[in-house]
């Protein structure tokens, strides 16, 4: 029904083929029909309304718009399928209705053209619900043909870098970040529901800070000072806990300048939400319930798929151990039993775990191993908690253990989602703290975290205990959608410069 060609097109079929719609448009604009003078077009339903409610559109009039992808001339009838933002619909267009001279414009309109049609529903006799055109209009006009059906729009780099013809040739896509939209609608409804307030909080800071993470620095010309791109939001919003916000989140960018993978991106979506008078644990609470009524909301249940495994996020079901003992769950070695950073070294020889420079320490070491033999084998949701204090600078200490933290991350399919505290609000602890992120940063550590007086100053004052969260939007969406790479949910993931 498309009259594109069956041979892939060169890029000198392509110039020719340019220039031939640069030749129409020339023609159109000497004769006062430039297309990009229409500034409006009256559309009175999209082709999706028409398409699921049929019988209520039978034989009445519309008026539809979207781009041309496909096209059949017929002597003096023709057909025409035209996109919209979320359907496709047919029309059938005639020399009778429209008259000679609209007809004969029509002919000419490419594949790629965005046109309005003003006309009444119908069936044609192979059942297909269509458009009988009374009125056509050229609205703009595509210069650059479409890559042509049968090799269509496959190259991923290529899909990526040009998102809007991804769109155009490969309309389901669109689904997925329909469903990102969804998910972040509930988060915002859950958190309004329980009380929090959203706000927003600067992306460009003095310092560095929130996260264990190297940033972006750009240059303020007027201030002629260095400045971060934020890493976290979570400094900012803690210093709203103190100013007596009770509970508040936000939703925005976070830039990290780290590496690229399916799971990372340089900037990436986060939402972080603080709670005075709660802790850990009661942010155990608030995850299950936000990922297992999103599963019910974009799913209709809690048992989805995801790459091939099945996840079910039954609330009450999640698995909650200690980082300690899912070590000793997974390899057989208990950090219960060891107390000195030298069995710690000892033990990662013997497991073959590199050690890098500055982090031989027993907290360092748990980590490693916790990334080496547990993370990946975490397919069903599991919180992982209490972690050493030596990765954890902005969370509490444990009460039975001063070298743990009040932390936990939680994982699933093998990959970590959000991490979570109950806060260290004790201003001496935190800038001793800092001090040590100062020093590790002084020795080499490009992702350690800088000295916040003003936050101390901040603590100073004053902040209730609180319980706190950040959890990647990205990464949730993935999940939800079945896709295997972060790019795949990012309208413009980054890309280097071809």
């Amino acid at each position: 029904m498309e009259n594109n060609e069956e041979v892939e097109l060169t890029q000198e079929d392509i110039n020719r083929l340019i220039q031939v719609r640069l030749d129409k448009l020339k023609e159109l604009q000497d004769g006062g029909q430039d297309p990009y003078e229409v500034t409006e077009y009256d559309r009175t339903n999209t082709a999706g309304e028409i398409k699921s409610n049929y019988e209520q559109f039978e034989n009445k009039d519309v008026s539809v718009a979207g781009r041309i992808i496909a096209k059949r001339i017929m002597g003096k009838a023709s057909f025409c399928t035209i996109q919209d933002s979320d359907e496709r619909i047919q029309s059938y267009v005639s020399i009778n209705d429209l008259g000679e001279e609209a007809y004969k414009a029509f002919k000419t309109w490419d594949i790629g053209d965005i046109i309005g049609i003003k006309g009444f529903v119908f069936k044609t006799r192979t059942e297909e619900i269509s458009v009988h055109a009374k009125e056509v209009k050229l609205l703009s006009k595509s210069l650059r043909p479409l890559p042509e059906k049968f090799h269509g729009l496959k190259d991923v780099d290529l899909r990526y870098r040009q998102r809007y013809l991804d769109l155009i040739m490969n309309p389901e896509v669109k689904d997925c970040f329909k469903v990102r939209t969804m998910i972040i609608k509930e988060i915002r409804t859950i958190l309004d529901e329980k009380g929090y307030l959203e706000v927003e909080t600067p992306i460009l800071n003095t310092i560095s800070g929130g996260a264990t993470a190297r940033p972006f620095i750009t240059h303020h010309n007027t201030l002629d000072i260095d400045m971060y791109l934020r890493i976290a939001t979570e400094l900012n919003l803690k210093r709203l806990i103190v100013g007596g916000f009770d509970k508040v989140y936000e939703i925005g960018r976070i830039f990290r300048n780290e590496g690229m993978d399916i799971r990372h991106n340089p900037e990436f979506t986060s939402i972080e939400f603080y709670s005075a008078y709660q802790n850990y644990h009661d942010m155990m609470e608030i995850t299950e319930e936000m990922f297992s009524r999103i599963a019910m909301k974009v799913k209709g249940t809690y048992k989805i798929s995801y790459q091939g495994q099945e996840i079910d996020l039954t609330p009450g079901k999640w698995k909650k151990i200690t980082m300690i003992d899912s070590i000793k769950e997974a390899c057989g070695v208990d950090f219960n039993n060891v107390q000195t950073d030298e069995e710690a070294l000892k033990l990662a020889k013997e497991h073959n775990i590199e050690v890098p420079n500055g982090k031989e320490t027993r907290g360092n070491i748990i980590a490693l191993f916790f990334d080496e033999y547990v993370e990946k084998t975490l397919i069903q949701p599991t919180f992982i908690y209490d972690y050493p204090i030596e990765v954890s600078p902005l969370a509490k200490k444990c009460k039975y253990d001063s070298r743990l933290t009040q932390r936990f991350e939680f994982f699933i399919g093998g990959r970590e989602y959000g991490n979570a505290f109950s806060e260290l609000n004790d201003p001496i602890d935190q800038y001793e703290r800092f001090k040590k992120e100062v020093e590790a940063k002084a020795n080499g550590d490009d992702e350690a975290g800088m000295m916040d007086d003003d936050f101390i100053n901040a603590l100073q004052y004053g902040m209730p205990p609180t319980g706190g969260e950040g959890i990647g939007i990205d990464r949730m969406v993935m999940l939800f959608t079945d896709s295997a790479s972060i790019r795949d949910v990012l309208f413009f993931p980054t890309m280097k410069p071809i």
